[in-house]
């Protein structure tokens, strides 16, 4: 077939476009189904707990992966700046996973236990009166605002039907764990998470 053909038939041209672009997926993305690197938790990743992940969940709805990443890249001013770089193993109990690329803050990866809860939630309430430059949006509401314990129920029910090994009894007490907690406790409690079970074994 000639090209000039194929460049003046717009329909044939598109087929030929989602022909490659399919194939070049498939080729890229089938071969991570084998890779138990890939598929399997790192060591010491476990599942987010109750409060964790309703946390997760309020990230994403406020937009936070906006701004932030979490997927520190091995380059050494990566590993310098944030710590030991991110491995796959460590988001498999993540849907969807939370890397990104976007940085207008931090990259957040290995932010828990870097700060206090105390800090946390002065920084969510007014980030300016800790960080005087930063151009991040105050979370005021999320101090006011109660968990939904049935929501969460439900949540981890779902989470299991993706693979994520949650228990008949870490299901049954969800609710309960979750109990008069407001979103910015849950938020916290995520964010303390994020980096505390990587493998001591990644070096930069």
């Amino acid at each position: 077939m000639k090209h000039e053909t194929l460049e003046k038939n717009i329909g044939l041209m598109g087929i030929f476009i989602a022909l490659v672009i399919s194939i070049a997926g498939l080729v890229e993305i089938v071969p991570l189904f084998f890779q138990l690197q890939v598929t399997q938790p790192a060591p010491g990743v476990k599942p987010y707990t109750a409060l964790e992940l309703v946390g997760r969940d309020i990230y994403v709805r406020e937009g936070c992966y906006g701004c932030h990443s979490q997927m520190i890249r091995p380059l050494v001013s990566e590993t310098q700046r944030y710590g030991a770089y991110s491995v796959a193993g460590e988001s498999v109990y993540d849907h969807p996973f939370q890397w990104g690329s976007k940085r207008t803050g931090p990259d957040l990866a290995r932010v828990g236990g870097r700060y206090t809860d105390e800090w946390h939630y002065l920084h969510l309430m007014k980030p300016q009166n800790l960080v005087p430059e930063s151009n991040m949006p105050a979370f005021p509401w999320l101090a006011n605002n109660k968990v939904d314990g049935a929501l969460i129920t439900q949540k981890l029910k779902v989470m299991r039907q993706l693979g994520v090994p949650y228990s008949d009894q870490e299901i049954a007490r969800a609710g309960q764990s979750v109990a008069d907690k407001t979103e910015m406790a849950a938020l916290i409690a995520y964010l303390q998470s994020l980096g505390m079970h990587a493998s001591k074994e990644i070096q930069p």
